[in-house]
């Protein structure tokens, strides 16, 4: 089988691709970089183009069986993944997995949401067989968070005192990999979360019981957040996030005892906790 990976180098992709390799699967990645492209995994194989360039679409679907299709958060996210699922029509591709968010419909006047909606309707009416994947917040967003955390004790993303079911990025590129490889998956969405409803003051709580030492919740003061994003990610991002955070605040983003359940089957075990997740990582710190 033959897969081609979009957004293969990032912190999901490059889940998804060492997911799809430990199934025998030959993978491919799309990416923009020479030099990704060179450093991708041994049995890897490297594309490089850009989704915007219609060159790009009318190739590098050609022969591929199935398409994991994750979009970066960017201004031309939506766009590019139109062109997308343009591509794999035109090369009649048998199977597409696309990463969109939890509950994305809920609130789709946040950029990070609205843009995957037109995706995942495109997909749904492009006549091949489609799993849509919504995970929740990953726990791996708070490996940016390192400094804060060792160096100041402070949990700094502002997600509020409502509640996350907050999933770990292994659990939805496992999902990613079954719904490629394995049957039963055409037409389904599942909800990717983690078993557990976790607020700002939860994670830190759990970060400190991880590290040893008192980790306090940074707040939700969004002023503060966007001043000190601004520093490293660029102002469309932040206000998008700030936005999404607002949203996070105000209503949170929580799993149904069902959306578990589904989980729990897809993968055949329950989704990881956040606890381990943040132990797994205290010991690769401070190790």
């Amino acid at each position: 089988m033959k897969v081609l990976v979009i957004g293969g180098t990032g912190m999901v992709g490059s889940h998804v691709v060492q997911e799809l390799r430990a199934r025998d699967v030959d993978v491919y990645v799309l990416t923009r970089s020479m030099e990704k492209a060179e450093q991708l995994p041994t049995g890897v194989k490297g594309v490089v183009g850009d989704l915007l360039k219609p060159d790009t679409v009318r190739s590098v679907f050609g022969g591929v069986d199935g398409v994991f299709l994750l979009n970066a958060v960017s201004t031309t996210e939506a766009h590019e993944g139109l062109m997308a699922v343009n591509g794999a029509r035109m090369a009649d591709v048998d199977r597409i997995v696309y990463l969109s968010v939890h509950d994305v419909d809920h609130a789709p006047h946040l950029p990070h949401f609205g843009a995957k909606l037109p995706v995942e309707m495109a997909i749904q009416e492009s006549g091949i067989d489609y799993t849509i994947l919504r995970p929740n917040n990953f726990f791996q967003n708070d490996l940016w968070s390192k400094e804060a955390l060792l160096q100041y004790g402070v949990y700094p993303q502002p997600i509020g005192t409502v509640g996350l079911s907050r999933v770990d990025v292994r659990d939805i590129a496992e999902a990613a990999a079954l719904a490629l490889t394995t049957d039963g998956h055409a037409g389904a969405t599942y909800n990717l979360v983690g078993p557990e409803v976790l607020t700002g003051p939860d994670s830190a709580a759990r970060w400190s019981d991880a590290l040893g030492k008192p980790i306090t919740y940074g707040g939700d003061d969004l002023d503060a957040w966007e001043q000190q994003a601004l520093q490293f990610l660029p102002p469309f991002m932040v206000f998008d996030f700030r936005l999404m955070y607002a949203f996070f605040q105000e209503r949170g983003l929580k799993a149904t005892d069902d959306d578990v359940a589904r989980l729990t089957d897809l993968l055949g075990r329950p989704p990881r906790r956040f606890e381990d997740f943040a132990r797994e990582t205290a010991q690769q710190w401070q190790g």
